[in-house]
């Protein structure tokens, strides 16, 4: 009987529920949601094409010239060749990397870095830019390969970091902890940010790849990767839910 007087819309004090229906969205609203997400779809795309476009006549304005006027296209073809200065540097760059691989080839090298060293300032520049390339091509392959997850600034604040590589010499010999090298990017430019030498038990390695790690980094968080439900870890449940795992 209390469920029949509870449901009885005559009775006093109640009032049937009512379903009210879905407010209709507005013409300028749906426009402004399709504008919106026209400059989603396509600024990523413009922003490439320029950027492809802007790189290609850049190398183009440097190498073009070295072909001499009378075999240049332009006197024969109608139109431009886009990307012709980059091939030439790519022909050019290959050539260079099989003359120094030589014996002839290093001697001249050498012979030229000797010079350079001889250069109060030019020997610096050229000693530090060298030493960078290297290091990056040698370890393209190994360079952030790892996502991890460290407590930073403080303890109960964590920041996405990409793992370099294992801490080696004066740094160990002077601590005496075994460390990992990452980088800390910011937001929203991943380029900058700082290198922290961090003990390998603080890191947390998780499952999202360098790509997501980049867009959720870049996307201030709003980006998020897909859950790996199937081959969860550990430390992916940290990441997940840090203070539960804690406690």
């Amino acid at each position: 009987m209390s469920d029949q007087h509870s449901e009885d819309p005559n009775r006093p004090g109640t009032e049937p529920h009512l379903i009210l229906p879905a407010k209709p969205i507005g013409f300028m609203t749906r426009i402004r949601n399709y504008f919106l997400t026209g400059i989603v779809v396509a600024a990523p795309i413009g922003l490439t094409i320029w950027i492809t476009r802007w790189f290609i006549d850049l190398i183009d304005t440097w190498f073009t010239p070295l072909i001499p006027d009378r075999y240049q296209p332009d006197n024969y073809l109608p139109f431009d060749i886009p990307g012709l200065g980059l091939l030439i540097a790519f022909v050019l760059l290959t050539l260079l990397g099989a003359l120094t691989a030589n014996f002839f080839g290093r001697a001249v090298l050498n012979f030229g870095e000797r010079l350079v060293d001889r250069m109060p300032v030019v020997r610096s520049i050229y000693g530090a830019f060298k030493q960078i390339f290297e290091t990056v091509i040698s370890q393209s392959n190994a360079s952030f390969r790892d996502v991890g997850l460290i407590e930073y600034p403080r303890r109960g604040i964590y920041c996405i970091v990409f793992i370099t590589t294992q801490t080696k010499g004066e740094i160990v010999d002077r601590t005496g902890h075994d460390l990992m090298s990452v980088f800390l990017p910011t937001t929203p430019n991943p380029t900058s940010g700082f290198l922290l030498f961090v003990p390998r038990a603080d890191v947390q390695i998780l499952d999202m790849t360098i790509e997501e790690g980049a867009k959720l980094i870049i996307s201030a968080g709003l980006v998020e990767p897909p859950r790996k439900v199937p081959g969860e870890t550990p430390e992916a449940v940290v990441v997940a839910n840090p203070r539960t795992a804690s406690s």
